[in-house]
């Protein structure tokens, strides 16, 4: 990875037995058992450095931190014996995806607003005021004075261990509180079982000596800590740190308390926001300005996934890819793209650059939406033409995609500041991993499309909103697998990473990716908002792995669709690329590859223009790094773009300005052109070499 941000491998745990000194319990006077049967222990003031120099970016800097006040620490976890006291109803998670089932379990599926409201009745039944720890306190109690990544040294004894690899989704496993031994301090449970919520937001720590820190004034995420049951054994490190929204909730994240008042310490402010929301202008565009829209123009390509300079402060990784880009009404352009070590991975992070109006070059890539440890897969940025930005996200329990819950927040200031993330699917499962490609229909209603499936076919879920977003439904959603063929009917969009349109009788046009009928790219129509879709073979050759198409309406009226003249797959296996017949401006047919336009007039029936998207003469060199940095198979080759090749690969996305012109973004490469160079054909002065 970039700069510093290198993950510590995953610890070989499970083949070393450590023997651990024997723990004596706390006297008498410093434990206390609640009407619960809750046992506290009374932790003493201290000191201790926070943070590890050896972990993640957001591990650093190390500092020390001071506990001036005692506090009792419950000696486990919340079980769901004991929760349910408080919220009879939550019986019914018990056993939910094979988690929790007995009275001493853990609980799990509590947000951290109920974990809160726990706090607030037991306090209210006790007379005495409990609450969630701090993470500094969090921290100092699970080291219990060690230094090293576990309490109990550099590895984790195999008794502790619940499963620790990365999975698809959980396999059951005994969350029984207490079978473990406990640290130096009495206290079990510290690495693993599940997350622990924390009462702080999470931002990155500052520098410098602090006592009893509260975290930052507000984010995006709550802080959780220690670690869970089916994940990978690095996670559960006492400094490593994990959050996710406030309101989410699923088999990994329960809670610990503790008796006693909050720190009175002023929070810390919140947290610096990145490049793309610095010094940008709130006027709004002149969109009257620019190129004519009858003469025909063509800029780029220019890199819009530009690594910093100052990497050792910017969490950005080696593989960035599935990006999604806007308009915004001060003329700027807003690009976000995940950036990670792997696509399965729990680093990943959603980074933003901005393309400010007249200018050239887009900013450095900085941090735009993260959930701390959580797999971010897919984003999408969408204008309402009223001066709202929707920015759509997956939200994953752990790594992989398979259980996203779906996140959207928005923004009225041309991005620069957003409201608080909302989760409009909250339950962690498949059809939650979002593709660019947001519209709004004649009926005034909002579409978000999300792969339906993990896998590389299967298909594309339809998220649908009547009420402007407050409120979604999945039509699809509980209906059984359909049977993608010529033909055929079925409640789901046929072929991953498909886009969408509405066409002028109201009916719905989407193409995807795989699943192909008759050797084509399959397209499906609904003439029910996606209630049931029929399934038909296109007119254009089928794509594959690291390729993803556009497929939008035009504001002049035309279908655009942005798609490849050749899997990537089928190249790799050697086949020579069979390439697209397209009419040059001398109206001879030309054999061109790689990335192309198609247009229709006719709402989707006949495609009779159709484009490489290239710039032509001279040729233009596309180096290493523009697809998945990460994969040494293209890390180092350089592309040809001339009048009969264009990019083969990527995953695209696109908007379209105001003022006509079309931006399109591949995994790094941005391309603006309007509507009159998409019906110019190009001079394709000789044969494809």
């Amino acid at each position: 990875m970039i700069g510093t941000f290198n993950r510590p491998r995953i610890l070989a745990v499970g083949l070393v037995f450590l023997t651990l000194p024997a723990i004596a319990s706390p006297p008498a006077e410093q434990i206390y058992v609640n009407s619960l049967g809750m046992k506290l222990i009374r932790i003493k003031p201290g000191h201790f450095l926070m943070g590890s120099t050896n972990g993640d970016f957001d591990e650093q800097p190390v500092h020390k931190v001071n506990i001036s006040r005692p506090l009792y620490v419950a000696a486990t976890e919340v079980t769901n014996a004991q929760y349910e006291q408080f919220d009879p109803a939550h019986k019914k998670f018990r056993g939910k995806r094979g988690i929790s089932k007995n009275d001493d379990e853990a609980v799990v599926f509590v947000s951290w607003h109920e974990a809160t409201q726990f706090c607030q009745w037991l306090s209210k039944k006790e007379g005495q005021p409990y609450r969630l720890p701090t993470e500094a306190e969090w921290e100092y109690v699970c080291r219990a004075g060690t230094t090293t990544p576990f309490f109990t040294g550099e590895k984790l004894p195999k008794p502790y261990l619940k499963r620790q690899k990365f999975r698809w989704d959980p396999k059951p496993v005994d969350l029984t509180v207490g079978q473990t031994a406990p640290n130096a301090w009495c206290l079990h449970d510290m690495h693993g079982n599940v997350e622990e919520w924390c009462y702080d937001w999470y931002g990155p720590y500052m520098p410098g000596e602090q006592t009893d820190p509260i975290g930052r004034i507000t984010s995006d995420m709550k802080v959780t800590r220690g670690g869970s049951h089916n994940t990978q054994v690095t996670y559960l490190r006492s400094a490593n740190r994990l959050g996710t929204l406030a309101d989410d909730k699923h088999w990994l994240i329960g809670f610990r308390v503790v008796r006693g008042e909050l720190p009175h310490t002023p929070p810390l402010p919140e947290s610096e926001k990145g490049r793309w929301a610095r010094d940008v202008t709130a006027q709004d565009y002149d969109w009257r300005t620019g190129p004519p829209r009858d003469k025909p123009y063509f800029k780029g390509p220019r890199r819009f996934v530009n690594f910093p300079q100052n990497a050792a402060t910017i969490p950005m990784y080696h593989h960035n890819h599935c990006p999604s880009i806007t308009w915004c009404p001060n003329g700027d352009l807003l690009a976000v793209w995940f950036s990670t070590q792997g696509e399965q991975g729990r680093e990943m992070v959603i980074l933003g650059t901005r393309l400010r109006a007249n200018r050239d070059t887009w900013d450095p890539p900085s941090l735009f939406f993260d959930g701390p440890d959580r797999n971010m897969t897919g984003s999408a940025l969408w204008n309402d033409e009223h001066g709202t930005l929707f920015h759509f996200n997956g939200l994953e329990a752990a790594g992989g995609w398979a259980n996203l819950a779906l996140a959207m927040r928005t923004s009225r200031d041309n991005g620069v500041t957003w409201q608080t993330p909302q989760l409009i699917d909250p339950n962690h499962r498949l059809r939650n991993q979002v593709i660019s490609g947001t519209i709004r229909t004649q009926e005034n209603y909002l579409i978000q499309l999300c792969d339906a499936v993990y896998g590389p076919k299967g298909g594309t879920a339809l998220h649908i909103s009547q009420d402007g977003g407050l409120t979604w439904k999945d039509p699809g959603l509980g209906k059984r697998k359909p049977k993608f063929a010529e033909g055929a009917t079925g409640a789901w969009i046929a072929g991953i990473h498909a886009s969408v349109v509405q066409l002028n009788d109201g009916s719905l046009l989407a193409l995807g990716r795989e699943n192909n009928i008759d050797g084509r790219m399959p397209m499906s129509l609904s003439n029910d908002l996606g209630e049931t879709w029929t399934y038909h073979a296109s007119a254009f050759p089928p794509i594959a792995g690291r390729q993803r198409l556009v497929l939008m309406r035009l504001r002049e009226g035309p279908i655009l669709l942005v798609s490849f003249t050749d899997a990537t797959t089928n190249v790799e296996k050697g086949e020579s690329p069979k390439g697209l017949l397209i009419h040059d401006a001398a109206g001879n047919k030309q054999q061109v590859y790689g990335m192309f336009a198609a247009l229709s007039f006719d709402e989707g029936k006949t495609w009779p223009i159709k484009k490489l998207i290239t710039p032509g003469h001279p040729t233009y060199n596309l180096t290493g790094g523009i697809y998945d940095d990460w994969r040494p198979l293209f890390k180092n080759l350089v592309w040809a773009l001339d009048p009969t090749h264009s990019e083969p690969m990527g995953y695209l996305a696109a908007c379209q300005a105001p003022n006509g012109m079309i931006h399109l973004i591949s995994t790094a490469m941005h391309y603006e052109f309007n509507l009159a160079w998409l019906k110019t054909p190009s001079a394709i002065t000789k044969p494809a070499p």
